[in-house]
């Protein structure tokens, strides 16, 4: 069988069908929202409602056009989920909400980054934390001093002037 051919031996992909329902949910959701917005009539025609209807119509497509591929069965077969990496990453994201607000963006963004690094298997911690540390501190850096955005300032932050 050859690509774009569908797989008849198959029957339709029940999880595609909940993507495309949900894909679809979400357009609904953005194109209701948008109705509610207040455009002052200077901007009527072309103004702050224009993207989210171009998201929400892409959506529709997507949406669209995931069903069809799962009724037809042309989804390939999946592989078995591993976890691990999964774990890593949420951990990551779990350890930077704790750790932003009292130890800053710097750390907290280090291990967000340690972690995902080490969920898609690049390098150990100790080599991945330094790394993710210099890159938020210079993030940081940038947002706070060269563009005064707030950013949470941790112990290590508040020793810059």
């Amino acid at each position: 069988m050859s690509l774009g051919e569908p797989n008849l031996s198959r029957r339709p992909d029940g999880a595609a069908f909940v993507i495309a329902l949900v894909l679809a949910a979400i357009a609904a959701v953005i194109i209701w929202q948008t109705s509610l917005m207040r455009v002052p009539p200077i901007q009527a025609k072309v103004g702050p409602t224009v993207f989210p209807y171009v998201i929400a119509v892409g959506l529709i497509v997507l949406s669209i056009g995931t069903a069809f591929s799962a009724f037809r069965g042309s989804f390939p077969a999946r592989e078995k989920i591993n976890y691990r990496p999964v774990l890593w990453v949420v951990g990551g994201l779990l350890a930077q909400m704790l750790l932003i607000g009292w130890a800053g963006f710097s750390i907290g963004s280090a291990v967000l980054f340690a972690f995902v690094a080490k969920g898609f298997g690049r390098g150990p911690l100790w080599m991945t934390l330094p790394i993710g540390f210099v890159l938020a501190f210079v993030i940081w850096f940038i947002f706070s001093r060269g563009l005064q955005l707030s950013l949470p300032a941790g112990p290590l932050e508040r020793l810059i002037p």
